[in-house]
């Protein structure tokens, strides 16, 4: 009896011992790297996909770990989000508004905790409160579409599906004005809230159309947005009599515009949006200076190219 206890005891003992040496080991793996955050207004987006898995390269490349967190439209999940990443004493955080008015009071919260703020995509109106900003020349997306849109459809009777919490947005359609400003046969019949989604497009395209049947141009500002003005232009059969030019450059975009359905889109370079940025942050906290406003540029894709920048990518 004596004998059949020691041995339970050893076996528990040596199971003890593993199950410890477990945690110590994956506790000393984890001990060793640092905490980023970043959260995006949201993921149903490749754009989003591409710059994460950009900056998560980065990151993992110096032994650290990124938590990627999806705000989905929503201000108040996003402020929530920044909360909880502040708590988890993260060493920085990236951040990707879904307003950029409304994300001053998580910028504050993150300067009294020291937390460093590295804005990517969208710019924030608070830029004194953030380490830097990396984003595309949204201006020169926006005169990019226009142009593009010029060539090809003149006069034009053109709607705008914007999304005006985002400043990137506001750039894109600011760029399209003023390059559009310089044709005295193109004219914006009406600007309205197409919420960037594929979803939130489809239907305002489809009252824009039934209110404006003289449309023959739509700029949604991006990629999503153009492919739902294309399924209420399909559906109302006035694709063939209406051009739509956009901004992203999403395999998505680019296959609408291999299949005669979409002009032109501004290509933006996500991973390498993602790649500065997390390299940035790395030098802020080394205590290098960073600039302030890094513009990304952007290229134009039409069915002239689109194959060539496929390969490019």
């Amino acid at each position: 009896m004596k004998t059949r206890w020691l041995s339970l005891a050893a076996a528990v003992a040596v199971v003890l011992a593993a199950g410890c040496k477990e945690k110590d080991e994956a506790g000393e793996a984890g001990a060793g790297g640092r905490l980023f955050g970043v959260t995006y207004q949201t993921m149903n987006n490749p754009f989003f996909v591409d710059l994460n898995a950009g900056m998560k390269q980065v990151v993992e490349a110096h032994g650290d770990r990124l938590i990627t967190l999806d705000a989905q439209w929503n201000s108040l999940k996003q402020r929530n989000d920044i909360s909880d990443l502040i708590l988890q004493d993260a060493s920085g955080v990236f951040i990707n508004p879904v307003n950029w008015e409304g994300i001053k009071g998580s910028l504050l919260q993150a300067k009294r905790k020291q937390v460093p703020c590295i804005v990517v995509d969208a710019p924030v109106k608070d830029m004194n409160l953030v380490v830097c900003q990396v984003a595309s020349d949204n201006v020169e997306a926006g005169r990019l579409a226009a142009r593009a849109l010029a060539k090809v459809c003149r006069p034009a009777k053109v709607v705008v599906l914007h999304r005006s919490v985002n400043k990137a947005c506001i750039d894109r359609v600011a760029g399209f004005k003023e390059e559009l400003a310089k044709y005295s046969d193109m004219e914006i019949l009406d600007i309205q809230e197409g919420k960037g989604t594929t979803e939130g497009a489809r239907p305002v395209m489809r009252d824009l159309l039934g209110r404006f049947p003289e449309i023959n141009a739509v700029f949604p500002i991006n990629d999503p947005s153009a492919l739902g003005a294309i399924s209420a232009l399909e559906s109302a059969g006035k694709l063939k009599d209406v051009t739509v030019v956009t901004v992203d450059g999403s395999a998505e975009g680019i296959a609408a515009i291999k299949a005669g359905k979409l002009l032109s889109t501004s290509a933006q370079f996500p991973k390498e949006i993602g790649r500065i940025a997390a390299e940035k942050m790395y030098d802020h906290l080394e205590g290098k200076p960073v600039e302030k406003d890094i513009k990304v540029p952007v290229k134009l894709i039409t069915e002239e190219n689109a194959d060539q920048f496929l390969t490019e990518r």
